[in-house]
Order: C-alpha cells, then structure tokens, then sequence
C-alpha cells in the first residue's frame, strides 16, 4: 500500500480544461457577478449625461533667432519650437489667463437670453431652473483647468484647445473664448518692447515740440525788438553745422534711454531666471577689448558724419567716405566675431532660454556701447565748434544763440517725428505668433459616453469578475473536489460516491440508496465499492469493515448504510453496526430507538438476539448503539468488544461499522485494530486535504494497519467533468478495478 506523501503543497500547472472546471463549480457565483456587473454598466450608459466636445486649432510661431545666434550657441530648431510651444502651452494654463476667460464667459452669460443653453458655469437650482446663478469667476477658473484641454500636435506648431460640456453651445463658447482671450495676451506681451519705446517717444515728442515753439518765440521776439536781421553765410554754416550736430546729440541721448530701459528689462528677467548668471554678466559684459573696439566704431563712423556734412564735405572725395566704410566694416566684423567668442565662453552648458536672453542683453549692450561712444564723440566735436562759435562778431552772437537753439530743436523735433512713426508702425504691424487656424463649430453629436463601449466593458469586466473570483476561492479553497486531488496526495483511492439529488422519492428509508433507486448511478456507485474492496486485499478473507471519516458531516453513516445494503443484495449475510458512540444515527435511518444496542450488550444488559434488528431489507441486519456510556473508548477497548466482533464473524459473512471521526476521539484508531479492513469517508469540496493526510498517517502507521483506502463521497461528476459525465461514470469504476487488480497480482508475485 502507498503510504501518503507531504506533496500536496506542490504547484500543479492548470490546463484549460482545469480552468473550465474551475468555473463550472462556481458557475452560479459567476453568474452573478456578471450579471450584476453588466446590469451596473447598462444603467451607468443609459443614465449618464451626454458630454459635448468642442475644439479649435491654433498655430504659434516660434520668434525668429537675432543677430547674435551662432551654429555654436544653438540647438536644432525642432528641439527649441517644442520647449517654445511647451511654455506657451503652460502659460495658457496660468490663473491669469484662465481668470480671463472665466471673466470672458461671465459676461456672455450675463449678455446673452439664452441661459438655457449653459450648463457648467451656473449653479443648478432643481426646485427653480429659472432661478440658476452663475459661478464666481474664481469657480469658473478652476473649473476650466478641468475642462479645458490644450495639447500639442505632435511634431507641429499646432495646438488644440477642446473643452467639454453638457451644452453643446457652451463647449464651443469656451474654446472660442479661450482662443481669443490667449490671442490678445500674446499680442499685448509681443507689442509689449515696442508699445514702451512708442510711448516713451511720444512723450519726448510733446516736451520737444515745446521746447521748439519757445525756441521759436524768442527768436520772433528778439527779431521784433529790433534785434540783427541777417546773419552772414559763415554764421549760418557754422549754426547749420551746430545745429546738427546737438540734434544729434539729443537724438543719441533719447536712443541710450531707450537702450538703457531695454537693457534693464532683460537683466532682470534673467535675474528672474538665472541669478547667479545675471550677477556675473553684470561683472564681466563690459570687456576692454570690446568697449575699445565700439569706441573705434564710434570715432570712425562720427568722422564720416562729420566729412560729409557742413564745410568739411568740400575737403573729402568719395575715395575717402569708401575707406572710411572699409574700415567701419572691419570693425564691425572683429565687434561681432568677438562678442560671440565671449558668449560662446560664457553660456557653452546654458539652456536655450538663458541663452536666447543672453543674447539679447549682449546685443543691446552692445548697440548701448555704441551710442554712448558716438554720443560722446559728438560731444567733443561740438565743443570744438563752441570756440568758433564763441569768436563770433558781438552784434551777431546772440541772434546766432537764438537761432542755433531754434534749429537744434527743430532737427530733434523733426528726428523725433520719424522715429515715433516708425514706432507706431511697428506697433501696429507686430501682429503676435498666434493665429486661429479653425474656430470650435458647435458640435452635433455627443463624444460621451460611448455606450456601445460601455456595455462592452462591463460585459467583459463582469466575466473577468467572475471568472477572477471563481479562480481566487479555487486557489483559498484547499479541500479535495476530484478523485485526482486525492490521487495527488498519494493516497490509495476506492471508488467516489456521486452528489445525490432529491430524497428517496417518498420511499420509507429516503437514505437507504441502493435499496430506492437500484437503477440510479450513486447505486451503481456503491456496487463498484463493494466490489473494490472485495479485491483490495485478495490474500485474505475480510469480513469486518470500519467506515469512519476525518471530521463530522462528511458522509461516513450513508456510505455505512449503502454499502452493507449492497453486500446484503450480494446475498451476503450482512449486519450494520453502529459504534459512533458520539452521534450514533443508524437507528434513525430505519426509524427505530437506539436502545437496546451493542452497549447494552458488552454491559450485560441486553441479550445478543435482542440487539440484532431486522431492516425489512433481506439479509440485511443492524444493530445500533445503544445506552451511550460514561466512557465509550474503554467500551470499545474491551476485551467483550473484541469477542463481540468475532461472534459477529460467526453469524455474518459482513459486518459493516460506523464510527466516530477519527480527527476528533481516538475511537476508530481502536477500533480499526479489530477489524479486517478500514475505509475513510472523505466529502468533496468539504474535506481539506491537509486534514485528510494527517488522517491517513494515522490509520496507517498504526501496527498491523487495516487502512484500505478513500472512498470520495457526494462527488458532482457532471460539474468537474462536463460531457464527460457518462463516459467518465462507466469506465472510472473498471478503471479502478484493473488498477486495483494489477496490484493484487503484484503482492502474489511478490509473495511467491
């Protein structure tokens, strides 16, 4: 006899086939869960709200690089468009756009008669629909963050704002606002550089044209009071010259202003960004060689100026302007190749955003340079004709005064006048970089839910529930369902008794199986027991059988019943002994007392015919309990029990006991010492296995074991086994019995 083996805890591979098992014994769990889970997403998919998206696409154009961008200094261009997009993505996404916005469509809410047709940004009022208030723009503004999604479109200048809503009308509304609101912050923040200086010189404008009309009223005001009339030709070439020259003055002055004011914005947004880089521009930009260079530039290009206007112009050949032009461009270059060495110096492992703002302060730094430099060479020119000036005749000098004044601030007015017209043409033409491509329509159709796919999903998340829960309680469940699973734990297996059904069709003993429904499988089931154990031990004539089980309810007191009615239609003289002195039950399948019983006999208090019952069923005895004692282990220990069972022996060809649980008294463990063989009882989906081992060891290393084998009781065939019920019902017995054959003829052989 196999002895069992701690192998139940090793991992068994499922196949499919195992798997559908697994489902079929929990099929009414899936069932359900399932059901429920589909029945959940089709309310969830009738109930919800249609949701209605609405979407623009806007192209944003990257800036343009400046004059200081260098192959060494730049990435690709793909790489600095996405980071531009990516920050004018998060900027659109800021509080403040999103207040504006909200702001946007409170007004149009507030404007429009149509207050039906919004829904998110209203506070619903179920009683009085009439009644709804709109939300707070703080409200609306977070709301949009939700709401509102800009993406963009991968490996383009696109971008797509959608938003959704139960309102059709109302999605589109946000997407259009949205796109009109960023739009105009994006041309407010271009025009920003160029509105500053616009301004700026538009205030300029108005103190000198003042400026012009008083130097214009003293000079009107000195001719009248009698003042020289005329001033003679070298007066007028010296203040024309003059003149000029201060216009210059002046206009350089207003041009370092507006220089400087630049220069600071862009120090302080890389303060803002990058403080420690800003701290050390401010101690290093002003390189000697550079400021050398922009003076030279400075003194040339004033040279040629000077050559050119006034009386200096006759000395000078066009020969002489075109060197000057060579050696202005010289320069220039040496200005520009050195200005990007010190950047490239200065900015080699910055990002392109620092980099780009670098090189802004670099170029207007230097362009600052420049005009400081020209400024003050202008200075020193127009010092020298002070002194010509100062030798002019007495009578003149102040006429001369007068009307130099007057020019000098006509020149700045007029040099003024074109510059703010160029300003505001270049307010007016920098358009941003952002343009609507295609405005949100309102849509016709709902983008959620998607019903179709709703069902779908809860249909397959239902059967994966079930299915998930029938594997997981298949996994926690550690009790034997198959004859396999007990095979598995290397225990000899008997036969299977099948689950039955309905009671005994109104017959008198509903338990009595094989004597109600002799045609029946569980019937037939208990034939091929008795017909197992008949070869189990072949070298022996066995007459005494113990059926016990592992614990309580798990079928021992049927099977007792069934297979000593299967010996007694055997014509086998067969007597039913009821020894669970704990829960004794054999009387009550035949519906007799428990008294007088085999106790009663080992105690002398019965005779041994009046313990022997008959059933009504030929050949078929039994004999219950009887008077439970103080001490049923010491009953069942007793020398009289044994010389009861051999009696027994003498007038029956089986006897057949029931008893108590081996896992809870000791009871069995004495009584299978006595007995010929010792069948264990254990129930599908009931008994777990560990429990079932341990129960097997201890039959079995008992001295002169009489342990056999399990018989699998209440086994469902049709639900571990599907259409292989029939097949599997007919053969599993002769399958057996071959088995169990070949073992029989191998302990001959042995012998021999």
């Amino acid at each position: 006899m196999n002895k069992p083996t701690n192998n139940w805890n090793t991992p068994e591979y499922k196949t499919f086939v195992d798997y559908l098992n697994i489902i079929r014994n929990h099929i009414l769990m899936v069932i359900i869960i399932s059901v429920v889970v589909f029945g959940i997403s089709i309310a969830y998919a009738i109930t919800s709200k249609d949701i209605y998206q609405a979407s623009s696409t806007l192209r944003i154009s990257p800036p343009e690089g400046n004059i200081l961008d260098s192959p060494l200094l730049s990435e690709g261009f793909g790489s600095k468009a996405d980071r531009f997009i990516a920050n004018e993505i998060e900027t659109m996404k800021n509080i403040t756009i999103r207040k504006q916005v909200a702001q946007v469509i409170l007004d149009s809410f507030q404007v429009l008669n149509q207050k039906d047709k919004f829904s998110l940004i209203v506070n619903s009022n179920y009683f009085n629909s009439k009644n709804e208030t709109p939300k707070s723009v703080k409200a609306i503004a977070g709301m949009l963050s939700n709401i509102v999604k800009i993406n963009q479109k991968k490996g383009l200048d696109f971008i797509e704002i959608s938003a959704e809503s139960p309102s059709p009308f109302e999605s589109s509304l946000i997407v259009n606002v949205y796109d009109n609101v960023y739009k105009n912050f994006n041309l407010l923040n271009s025009r920003k550089q160029v509105t500053r200086v616009r301004k700026f010189l538009e205030q300029q404008k108005k103190e000198k044209r003042q400026d012009l009309l008083n130097a214009e009223n003293k000079y009107k005001l000195y001719q009248l009071k009698g003042g020289a009339i005329q001033l003679d030709e070298q007066a007028k070439s010296l203040i024309e010259t003059m003149s000029e020259l201060e216009s210059q003055i002046n206009s350089t002055s207003i041009e370092i202003a507006i220089s400087k004011e630049k220069l600071n914005q862009y120090k302080a947004q890389l303060k803002n960004k990058d403080a420690s880089l800003s701290n050390f521009l401010d101690t290093k930009a002003a390189q000697p060689y550079l400021i050398q260079l922009q003076n030279q530039i400075a003194a040339l290009e004033t040279q040629r100026d000077y050559a050119v206007s006034g009386d200096s112009a006759k000395k000078y050949n066009p020969q002489v302007l075109s060197q000057y032009d060579s050696k202005l461009r010289s320069l220039k270059e040496k200005l520009k190749k050195s200005t990007e060495e010190y950047q490239a110096s200065i900015l080699a492992a910055s990002p392109e955003e620092i980099k780009d703002l670098t090189q802004k302060i670099f170029e207007e730094d230097v362009r600052y340079n420049a005009l400081v430099a020209s400024n003050k060479k202008l200075t020193e020119y127009l010092q020298k004709y002070e002194k010509r000036f100062d030798a002019l005749p007495e009578r003149t000098i102040d006429l001369a005064r007068l009307e130099r004044e007057r020019l000098s601030f006509e020149k700045l007015y007029i040099t003024l006048e074109e510059k703010y017209q160029e300003a505001l043409i270049n307010e007016q033409s920098t358009s941003g970089n952002v343009l609507i491509l295609n405005s949100a329509s309102i849509p016709d159709v709902p983008a959620k839910p998607n019903r179709k796919r709703i069902i779908l999903i809860g249909l397959l998340l239902g059967l994966a529930l079930g299915v998930g829960y029938a594997v997981v309680m298949d996994t926690l469940d550690k009790s034997v369902k198959t004859p396999d699973d007990i095979e598995k734990l290397n225990i000899d297996l008997i036969g299977w008794v099948p689950k039955i059904n309905g009671s005994g069709n109104g017959k008198e003993f509903p338990e009595f199986i094989v004597a109600n429904k002799t045609d029946s499988i569980a019937s037939d089931a208990y034939k091929s027991l008795r017909t197992m154990i008949k070869y189990t031990k072949v070298d022996q004539d066995s007459k005494s059988f113990l059926i016990t089980s592992s614990v309580p309810a798990e079928g021992k007191s049927l099977t007792a019943l069934n297979l000593a009615g299967s010996f007694a239609q055997a014509r086998k003289r067969t007597v039913l002994l009821d020894c669970d002195l704990r829960k004794p039950r054999v009387h009550s399948m035949f519906n007799h007392k428990r008294v007088p019983g085999f106790t009663d006999y080992i105690v002398a208090k019965a005779s041994y015919e009046e313990i022997i019952r008959n059933t009504g069923f030929e050949d078929l005895q039994y004999i219950s309990a009887g008077t439970i004692p103080p001490n049923p282990t010491e009953i069942l220990d007793s020398r009289g029990m044994k010389s009861f069972i051999s009696r027994l022996k003498e007038d029956f060809d089986i006897i057949i006991i029931d008893s108590a649980p081996v896992a809870t008294i000791a009871d069995s463990v004495i009584l299978s010492r006595i007995v010929d063989e010792t069948i264990l009882v254990a129930l599908a989906n009931f008994t777990e296995g560990e429990m079932l081992k341990k129960t097997v060891d201890t039959l079995s290393k008992l001295d002169n074991s009489t342990f056999t084998g399990v018989l699998l009781n209440k086994f469902n065939l049709r639900k571990n086994y599907g259409s292989y019920y029939y097949k599997y019902t007919y053969q599993y017995t002769r399958d057996d019995e071959t088995r169990i054959n070949e073992k029989k003829k191998k302990r001959r052989h042995a012998k021999v």
